[in-house]
C-alpha cells in the first residue's frame, strides 16, 4: 500500500497523487507505458541485522526488479558498519547459478557527512551504486570518484538529478577511467552537464569498451556538446548499445553528427533525441543516417521533435527498409491525418517488423485511424499502439474493435487514453474482448464512459472468453453505481491482473464492494489502483486488514 493523507473532508483518506498512468504530457513524454507483465514486483522490506539499524535502513529502498522471479538472502552488515547490504538476488525460475548481484540504491536524501562516511565502503564495493537525487555536488564526487577507483565490480552507476556540473562530472568519469573498470551502464541524467563538460566525453567513451548504456538527457548539451559526444561514440573502441538524450537543447544542427554515428556503428540499438527541437530539416538529415545499410537501429524515440507531415514520407521509407527497427515513438508532433497516410505504406511494408507505435497526441482524426487500421489487420508484427490523447470519438473505436477481431491482428496493448470516448464505444470494445484472445492490455482512462459504459465492459469480461489482463478506467466518470459489476468482474474474471480506478467517484460504498470481492480466494487480482478516491477511516481499515491477509495483492492509493 502506498502513500496516503488527509482528504478535503474531514475523516477521508486519499492518496497525494494523480491517476496512475497518468502521462508525462507537460514534459512532452507521453503517457507512462508500464509493461504486461505477470505479477507487479512487490513491496519486500527485510528486517535490519539489528535494532539500531532501523534507523539507517529508512534511507535506502529494496528495490526488486520486476524480471527477478526471487529475491533471495539475509540482510546482513558489513564489518564495523551498521549499514545492510541491499539484497542478494537469485533467478530461481531460470536456474541462474552466478553470484548475487549487491546493489545500493538511495534516492531523495540529503546525505549527512556522516551517513556519507558510512557509504563509501560500499561504493566500493557494490555492482550497482544509485544515489539519485540525494543533494551530491562537486564536493562529493571526489570522493565517487576515488572510490569508483576501488571498485573492480561496478556495472552500474546512476548519479541522476544531482548538481554536479561539469568539473564533478569530471571527476566520476577519471573514476571510471580505471583499467578495470567494467561499468555498463551510466545515468548522468539532469547533472547540470553543458558544452563545456563534453570535452571529455571522447576519451571517455574510447577507454571504457564495456559501457553499453548512456543517459545524458536533461542536460544542457547543446549542437557543441552534442558533437563531442559523437566524436567518442565514433571510435572503434566505443561500443555504446542505447543512448539517452532527450531534452538536452538540440536543434537540426545536432541530427549531422548524429546520422554519422548511425551510418558508422552497428552498436547503437536504441537512440532516444525526444523533446528537442530538431525541425523538419534535422529530422529529414537524420534519416539520411537511419536508411543506411550499417545502421542497426532497434528503437527510436522522437516525441516533440517538431516532426511535420513532410517528415513521415521520409520515415516511411525507413520502417519499410529497416527491419531492425521495431520500436517507433512519434508522440506530441503534429503529424495529422495527412502525415499517417504518407507513414502507413511504409509499415505495410514486407519490410517493416515494427512491434510498438507510439503516436499520442498527433493530431489523428477517424480518417487517419481508418488507415491505421489497415495496418492492424494486416501486420502481424505490431503489438502495441497508442493513439492516447488523439481526437478519435467512437467511431474510430468501432473500427479499431473490427480490426481487432481479424485473424492478422496480433496487438497485444492498445492505448486509446483521452481519446473523446464515450459510453456508446463499450458496446464495441466489449464484444470484441470477448473474442480477441490476444489483447492484454486496453488503456481506457479519461474518457466519459461512465457507469453504463463501465457495466458494458465488466458483462463482457464476465464472459468465459475474456482473457484481458490489465485494464484502465482511471477518470472514466465511475460512480458507486458500476461497483456491482466491477465488483462481480472481480470474482469472475480469472485473467484480469490489474485494475485501475483512479480519480473516479467512488465512495464507500463503492470501495466496500470492491473489497468484498478482493477479500475472496476466488479473486485473482494482483493490483488495484485508487489514487485519488476517498474514503473514511472505517475503509481504511479494512483496506490494511486486506493487505495483511493477501500478500499477493497490491492496492495503491
Amino acid at each position: 500500500m502506498e502513500g496516503c493523507r488527509a482528504g478535503p473532508s474531514q475523516g477521508l483518506v486519499s492518496s497525494s497523487r494523480g491517476s496512475v498512468g497518468e502521462g508525462d504530457l507537460a514534459r512532452g513524454s507521453g503517457p507512462a507505458r508500464p509493461p504486461l507483465s505477470k505479477a507487479p514486483p512487490q513491496d519486500v522490506t527485510p528486517p535490519p541485522a539489528r535494532a539500531e539499524d532501523a534507523a539507517l535502513l529508512s534511507g535506502l529502498r529494496w528495490r526488486p526488479e520486476s524480471h527477478v522471479p526471487q529475491l533471495c538472502g539475509p540482510w546482513q552488515s558489513l564489518p564495523g558498519s551498521p549499514l545492510p547490504f541491499l539484497l542478494l538476488e537469485a533467478d530461481v525460475d531460470k536456474g541462474n547459478t552466478s553470484p548475487p548481484t549487491m546493489k545500493l540504491d538511495i534516492q531523495c536524501e540529503q546525505l549527512s557527512d556522516a551517513r556519507w562516511t558510512e557509504l563509501l565502503p560500499l561504493i566500493q564495493q557494490y555492482e550497482v551504486v544509485r544515489l539519485d537525487d540525494c543533494g551530491l555536488t562537486e564536493v562529493r564526487c571526489k570522493d565517487i570518484g576515488s572510490a569508483l577507483r576501488a571498485n573492480p565490480s561496478l556495472t552500474e552507476l546512476s548519479l541522476r538529478t544531482n548538481e554536479l556540473g561539469d568539473s564533478g562530472v569530471h571527476l566520476v568519469l577519471q573514476g571510471l577511467q580505471s583499467p578495470t573498470c567494467k561499468i555498463q551502464k551510466l545515468n548522468l541524467q539532469n547533472c547540470c552537464l553543458t558544452e563545456a563538460g563534453c570535452r571529455v566525453l571522447p576519451g571517455v567513451l574510447r577507454s571504457l569498451s564495456t559501457l553499453r548504456e548512456l543517459n545524458l538527457s536533461d542536460n544542457p548539451l547543446g549542437d557543441a556538446g552534442l558533437q563531442l559526444l559523437c566524436e567518442g561514440l565514433l571510435d572503434p573502441q566505443c561500443h555504446l548499445e542505447k543512448l539517452q538524450l532527450e531534452y538536452c537543447n538540440l536543434t537540426a544542427a545536432a541530427c549531422e553528427p548524429l546520422a554519422a554515428v548511425l551510418r558508422a556503428t552497428r552498436d547503437l540499438k536504441e537512440l532516444m533525441v525526444s523533446n528537442n527541437d530538431l525541425g523538419e530539416a534535422g529530422i529529414r538529415e537524420l534519416c539520411r543516417g537511419l536508411a543506411d545499410s550499417a545502421c542497426q537501429l532497434e528503437a527510436l524515440k522522437l516525441e516533440n521533435c517538431g516532426l511535420t507531415p513532410a517528415n513521415c514520407k521520409d520515415l516511411c521509407g525507413i520502417v519499410a527498409s529497416q527491419a531492425s527497427l521495431n520500436e517507433l515513438d512519434l508522440g506530441s508532433n503534429p503529424l495529422g491525418d495527412a502525415g499517417i497516410a504518407e507513414l502507413c505504406p511504409g509499415l505495410l511494408s514486407p519490410g517493416s517488423q515494427l512491434k510498438t507505435l507510439w503516436l499520442w497526441e498527433c493530431d489523428i482524426t477517424t480518417s487517419g485511424c481508418r488507415d491505421l487500421c489497415r495496418i492492424l489487420q494486416a501486420k502481424e508484427t505490431l503489438k502495441e499502439l497508442s493513439l492516447a490523447g488523439n481526437s478519435l470519438g467512437d467511431e474510430s473505436a468501432r473500427l479499431l474493435c473490427d480490426s481487432l477481431l481479424q485473424p492478422g491482428c496480433q496487438l497485444e496493448s492498445l492505448w486509446v487514453k483521452s481519446c473523446s470516448l464515450t459510453a456508446a464505444c463499450c458496446h464495441h470494445f466489449g464484444s470484441m474482448l470477448t473474442q480477441n484472445k490476444r489483447l492484454l492490455e486496453l488503456q481506457l482512462s479519461n474518457n466519459q464512459l461512465g457507469d453504463s459504459g463501465v457495466q458494458a465492459l465488466c458483462q463482457a469480461l464476465c464472459q468465459p472468453g475474456a482473457t484481458l489482463r490489465v485494464l484502465w478506467l482511471g477518470d472514466c466518470d465511475v460512480t458507486d453505481g458500476a461497483c456491482g459489476g466491477l465488483a462481480s468482474l472481480l470474482l469472475t474474471n480469472r485473467s484480469l491482473r490489474e485494475l485501475d480506478l483512479s480519480n473516479n467517484g467512488l465512495g464507500d460504498p463503492g470501495v466496500l464492494q470492491l473489497l468484498g470481492s478482493l477479500e475472496q480466494p476466488g479473486c485473482a487480482l494482483e493490483q488495484l489502483v485508487l489514487y485519488d478516491i476517498y474514503w473514511t477511516e472505517v475503509v481504511e481499515e479494512r483496506l490494511r486488514a486486506l493487505e495483511g491477509s493477501k500478500p499477493g495483492l497490491r492496492i495503491i492509493f
